[in-house]
Formats: C-alpha cells, structure tokens, sequence
C-alpha cells in the first residue's frame, strides 16, 4: 500500500489524544474521522486535529469507504465487539491494551482475525517503549538474559477518574488492563511461555466494585520468575517501574527511561526513530499494513497473556 493510510480513531479520552499527537509525526497517514461519546468535546478534539469527519457511532465511521484501519481507545468492557466489528467491516484494527476482558473474547478476536487475514494488532505498549526495547535487543544478542523481574504498577485512584483527572464513563481494572502489560511483556523479554501463576488480592471497593491492591507471581519455563505489585491506593510516585535482574546486569526502566542497578542513566535515545513509545506501538501497525505483514504485538502474539489473566481470574474468584 503506498497510497495514505485513512484512519478511524474511536475514543478521544486521555489515551486517543496520545495516538492523535504520536500519529501527526508519521507520514502517510491521516486520522479522517474521530469517534467518541460527547458530540461537543469530540468535535473540539477534531477541530485541534483537522478531522474532518465527526460522530458518536463507530458503525457510521466503519461505513465509510475511504477508511483503511482504525485505532480503538475505547473503554475496555468494548475492545473485544467493537475489534470484531472492525473485522468483519473489512478494517485493519488497532485495539488499545486490553484486547478483551474475558478469555473467551480474546480468542473471538484472534480466531477472526485470522479468518480475514488482515493486520490485528493490541497495544502492549511496553513492547515499544525504548527502554525496554533496548532490554529487548540485549536478550536477543545473548548478552542479557532475565533470572527476575520485580515490577511495581502503582496510581492514587479511589474515584473513577482518567489520566486527566476527569471522570470515567467505565471502571478500570487492575487484572485485565495493567497486568496484562507485566504478564505479555515477562513472557516476551523472558522468550519463554508462563507456565506457572499465583495471585492474591485485597478488598473488594465497596462502590467501585473491584480490588483496589493485588499480587501476582510468575514463572516462566525457562525457570525466570517474576514479581508484580499493583495498587490504586498508592499515595506517591504513580506509574510501573520494572526491575530487570540477570546473569549480566540489572536495569530498572520507567516508561522511556533507563537505568542500571546503580541508578545511572542508559542513553536510550537511539534506540528507535522516536522516544515515545505510543507513537512507535503506531508506526508498527502501519508498517504491517503496508507490508502486508503481523506486526509485533498481534493479537495473535499477546493471546497467551489473557489466557494468564483467565487462569489468574479464576484463582481468585476461588477465594473470595
């Protein structure tokens, strides 16, 4: 494909305006229509945006001929039937981490993904990021090789409100969203499938209907292990901080920054073509497109993480 790729992006929140920035620093693609569900404030994000065209239904968006993908920032109890739309309207899709809330959707998409043969893609961010992409191409030279991950997932949030401190129209999840980050990437950079996984977690929110603290355990066949800790109640530095420790070394990476275990700083800034790692997750999905390929983190690729989260799910409904 050389001609512009025209791109239908649903959900203009905190995380679809981060796809809109990283998008204008790619050439060759265009977002053309931009769905949400407040009219008003949809419209103001396309008009900052130049997109011209505006709605509140993804079907209308899915309609239109001219539209080659679309990107789905949508709430996550969406992701699986709104990706399956996308599908079975012709599109190739990109669907914002969760791929699914429930095993058994996770498989729907993959399963029809395949059937139509175009590119399906789930926005394991973490795979991008230069930090650890950096990790990444150390494991692949032999020169690294992952014996523990300890990762803190960590954010003050008691009331159901977003990265811009507005409220949410839908609740998120400490097992289905931001585990699925850990559980994908501890398997990718560990080149090794999990075979083994334990949880535990605190009180249900009385109002908010969820756990708002959990422990997860991993091990991967390989014989690494890994650590996670999450929490909504944390009253400090917010965001997931990844400890790395191996045969050669130990780095510790947040978001686009790295360090050693000695807390000095690994330039990782040529690491790719940008240092935003949303931005590079995007420049993935349109090369696959254009190149007729699965591109990294395919839904087919991060399916073994929902099976995880499933099998992590059931433990702990077991418990209550």
């Amino acid at each position: 494909m050389s001609k512009t790729i025209k791109v239908a992006l649903a959900g203009a929140g905190a995380f679809g305006i981060k796809h809109l920035d990283g998008i204008k620093n790619i050439d060759g693609v265009e977002v053309v229509s931009l769905i949400s569900r407040d009219l008003d404030k949809t419209r103001e994000v396309a008009a900052k945006y130049g997109i011209g065209h505006v709605t509140t239904a993804l079907d209308e968006a899915l309609a239109l001929p001219e539209v080659d993908a679309v990107i789905l920032c949508t709430p996550t109890q969406m992701h699986a039937s709104q990706a399956i739309a996308c599908l079975k309207a012709g599109k190739h899709v990109q669907v914002e981490i969760p791929l699914a809330d429930s095993w058994k959707d996770a498989e729907d998409v993959v399963y029809l993904a395949r059937e139509t043969g175009l590119v399906a893609m789930c926005g394991h961010t973490r795979r991008f990021n230069p930090s650890h992409q950096w990790v990444h191409k150390k494991i692949e030279a032999g020169e690294f090789n992952i014996q523990q991950m300890d990762v803190q997932t960590y954010f003050f949030r008691r009331t159901n409100m977003n990265a811009l401190g507005q409220p949410r129209s839908w609740t998120d999840h400490l097992l289905w969203h931001h585990a699925a980050h850990t559980v994908d990437l501890f398997a990718y950079q560990a080149g090794s499938p999990i075979v083994q996984a334990n949880a535990v977690q605190g009180p249900i929110h009385p109002t908010l209907g969820i756990a708002m603290d959990m422990s997860i355990q991993l091990k991967a066949a390989n014989g690494a292990i890994c650590t996670l800790s999450l929490s909504f109640n944390n009253d400090g530095p917010l965001g997931t901080f990844f400890r790395y420790i191996g045969d050669t070394g130990t780095y510790i990476a947040r978001y686009d920054d790295l360090v050693n275990g000695k807390e000095e700083k690994i330039d990782v800034s040529q690491v790719d073509v940008s240092m935003n790692g949303i931005e590079l997750q995007d420049r993935e999905f349109f090369a696959a497109i254009r190149e007729g390929r699965e591109p990294n983190s395919s839904v087919a690729q991060v399916l073994p993480c929902y099976k995880v989260l499933h099998q992590l799910e059931q433990q702990l409904n077991a418990a209550l």
